[in-house]
C-alpha cells in the first residue's frame, strides 16, 4: 500500500514538473507586462492585448494555413513512401535488402544540420526556393517511418498476404488495402510524430523561405520574437508561443490512446 502511494505520488510529481510549463505560459500570455515576474497560475491584470498585438503585427492566419499545408501533405507523403518502402524490407526478396536497412537506420544517426547545405544547393540549383516544395520535399521520406512500417508488417503474418496474391490484389493493393489498416496505430503514431516535427521546424524554412506570404508559422513567430516586431514585449512572444503550440496539444489530446499504445507494443525486433 505504501509503494502503491509513493509511486502514484512521485508520478502526479512527475507530470506536475512537466504541465507546469506549459499552463504559465498560458497565464502568462494572458497576464499584463508587469505581472509577468509572478510565477502564478493565475493571469495577473487578466488582458487579451498580447494576442491582439500578435495578430496586428503579423500575418499568423497565413502562417498558420502554410504551415498546415505544409504538414498535413508532408505528413501524408511520409505516410505512403513509409508504407512502401517498410513492405519492401520487410516482405519482399532482393539482393541488398539487409543493406539497404542498414543504411536507412544509419542515416538516422545524422543530424538534419549536416544536410542543410547540399539540400540548401538543391533548392535553389531546382528553383525551389521561396515555394512549398522546399519545405516538402526535402522531408517526404523519413527513417523513422520507414522503420516502424517494417517492424509493423513484419508482425503480420505472411498467409495474409498470400490470400492477397491468390485472389489477385497487387502489391500496392496490399500495402493500402490490407496491411496498412492492420497496423493503425503504427501509422498514428507516425503521423502525430512527423506532423509535430515539420509543424515545430523552424531552421530549415529561414534559409528557404524569403516571402512573408509563403512563411511557415514556426519561420514567423521567430522572426517575430527576435527580429524587433515584438518590441521586447516579453508577453507577446509567449502569446505567440502559445498559439504555435495549440494545435500539436489538440492532435496529441485526440489521438494519444493509439500513441500510447503504438509507443509500447512496437517493439524493435529483427
Amino acid at each position: 500500500m505504501i509503494r502503491t502511494i509513493l509511486k502514484y505520488t512521485l508520478l502526479i510529481l512527475a507530470a506536475l514538473s512537466f504541465i507546469y510549463p506549459f499552463i504559465w505560459m498560458v497565464s502568462a500570455s494572458l497576464s499584463s507586462e508587469s505581472g509577468l515576474g509572478d510565477l502564478t497560475l493565475l493571469p495577473i491584470d487578466f488582458t487579451w492585448s498580447n494576442y491582439v498585438t500578435v495578430f496586428t503585427k503579423i500575418p499568423l492566419d497565413r502562417a498558420f494555413l502554410n504551415s498546415a499545408f505544409v504538414a498535413v501533405v508532408t505528413t501524408g507523403l511520409v505516410l505512403i513512401s513509409g508504407a512502401m518502402v517498410g513492405y519492401a524490407l520487410a516482405r519482399l526478396n532482393f539482393v541488398g535488402r539487409d543493406w539497404i536497412f542498414y543504411l536507412i537506420i544509419f542515416t538516422m544517426t545524422l543530424p538534419f544540420q549536416i544536410t542543410l547545405i547540399p539540400n540548401y544547393i538543391t533548392m535553389v540549383s531546382l528553383g525551389w526556393v521561396d515555394t512549398y516544395l522546399a519545405l516538402i520535399v526535402p522531408f517526404a521520406l523519413n527513417s523513422l517511418s520507414i522503420l516502424l512500417f517494417r517492424q509493423a508488417f513484419q508482425s503480420l503474418p505472411q498467409a495474409l498476404i498470400d490470400a492477397a496474391r491468390m485472389d489477385g490484389a497487387g502489391e500496392l493493393r496490399i500495402i493500402f488495402q490490407i496491411l496498412v489498416p492492420n497496423v493503425l496505430p503504427t501509422v498514428l503514431t507516425i503521423t502525430i510524430l512527423t506532423f509535430m516535427g515539420i509543424w515545430n521546424e523552424a531552421l530549415w524554412p529561414l534559409i528557404v523561405i524569403r516571402d512573408e506570404t509563403t512563411m511557415t508559422m514556426p519561420q514567423l513567430v521567430t522572426l517575430f520574437s527576435v527580429g524587433g516586431r515584438a518590441e521586447g514585449q516579453l508577453g507577446v512572444k509567449i502569446a505567440a508561443a502559445v498559439l504555435l503550440a495549440i494545435p500539436i496539444v489538440i492532435l496529441y489530446l485526440f489521438f494519444q490512446k493509439h500513441f500510447i499504445r503504438s509507443m509500447a507494443s512496437s517493439g524493435l525486433k529483427d
